[in-house]
């Protein structure tokens, strides 16, 4: 016995190893390395101390080869470093290591040619589904790995029109109708719009929102009270000065996302009037500003947990009709959306 134990030291311990060492059969170590029963429980203990004894580890690879699968899949989304993605992405993180799967991620930085490249080399390195938040709308080029068995759950936003896969989305437009409400509820009728570029879906979604909002109350909608586009700070600043220094300037925004209210925030801090202020997106010290920034949040790791389970059930064989989830927002109220239009 003691032989045997010293002769797997100089190689890879392997599941007959375990074996010799435990004095069981080859299929009782294979039933207690993967759970399942009929195996006693002083046998399986035998096996366990066996096993740690060894060092043996199970080889995962050739285990999911086996069954076809990589345990793998690929997930695609705009920016690692922003914290809305970062919450999706530890969320399919951990539905993934649940079920004993790794994840590869990359960054399309919004550029379809980018998500493109991004999602042909995860399917080359055979990743067994892919969770895609989509930087462009035309997606005819994943037919061909759908057909040959690859599947895919897109988030936060819809794949183009040619194809047909399952979708995870939030309420962009009802949340957008929602912060108008609010902002109408406190007496504002000249409620200004700075929202993300309009190309975008979601972008587009809650400026759709705000436009039903205004209607919905009987205030008119004007044009002129809407700043779309890129949220870095240069494109801000020059569209929130020509709100603020037009005639007829807002006593109210409603922001299209997390990193555009932390810019319009900035940029409305070289006016001296206080205007309220919705986000769309909550975000890190929103409430220990002053005033606490009033948010209608979003859940993205719920977004995220939801796109990889649904995911994981079609890998495990669910092939029903294809889903469209729709997450619900939640506004919070914390002060800037509560202020008063300015006497």
């Amino acid at each position: 016995m003691m032989h045997r134990v010293a002769e797997t030291r100089r190689g890879r311990p392997t599941m007959n190893d375990v074996a010799a060492t435990a004095g069981v059969a080859l299929k009782t170590v294979s039933r207690v390395v993967n759970d399942e029963p009929g195996v006693n429980a002083a046998t399986a203990e035998r096996v366990r101390q066996a096993i740690e004894r060894l060092g043996y580890r199970r080889n995962e690879g050739a285990r999911v080869l086996r069954r076809g699968r990589t345990a793998t899949i690929g997930l695609i989304i705009e920016d690692v470093a922003d914290p809305f993605y970062s919450g999706l992405s530890r969320a399919v993180e951990d539905v993934a290591r649940s079920h004993g799967s790794l994840v590869f991620t990359g960054s399309s930085g919004e550029d379809p040619r980018r998500e493109r490249e991004l999602v042909l080399a995860f399917c080359a390195r055979r990743v067994d589904g892919l969770v895609v938040v989509p930087a462009g709308s035309d997606h005819a080029y994943l037919g061909p790995e759908l057909a040959a068995g690859i599947r895919a759950v897109f988030a936060d936003r819809p794949a183009g029109p040619d194809v047909d896969v399952d979708t995870v989305l939030c309420d962009n437009t009802g949340g957008a109708r929602s912060g108008v409400a609010h902002l109408i509820a406190h007496g504002h009728r000249r409620i200004g719009f700075v929202g993300d570029s309009a190309v975008i879906f979601t972008a587009a979604e809650r400026h759709r929102g705000f436009r039903q909002g205004l209607e919905a109350a009987g205030v008119p909608y004007d044009a002129s009270l809407v700043a779309m586009g890129p949220p870095d700070q240069a494109r801000v600043d020059a569209d929130v000065a020509r709100l603020m220094t037009g005639p007829h300037p807002p006593t109210a925004l409603l922001t299209g996302n997390g990193r555009t209210t932390l810019t319009t925030l900035r940029a409305l801090a070289r006016y001296p009037s206080r205007v309220a202020l919705v986000g769309f997106d909550d975000f890190d010290l929103a409430d220990l500003l002053v005033p606490a920034v009033t948010v209608v949040a979003q859940d993205p790791p719920a977004l995220g947990r939801t796109s990889a389970e649904l995911l994981f059930r079609r890998l495990s064989g669910d092939n029903g009709p294809t889903e469209r989830v729709e997450l619900p927002t939640r506004l919070i109220p914390r002060g800037s959306g509560e202020l008063p239009p300015a006497p």
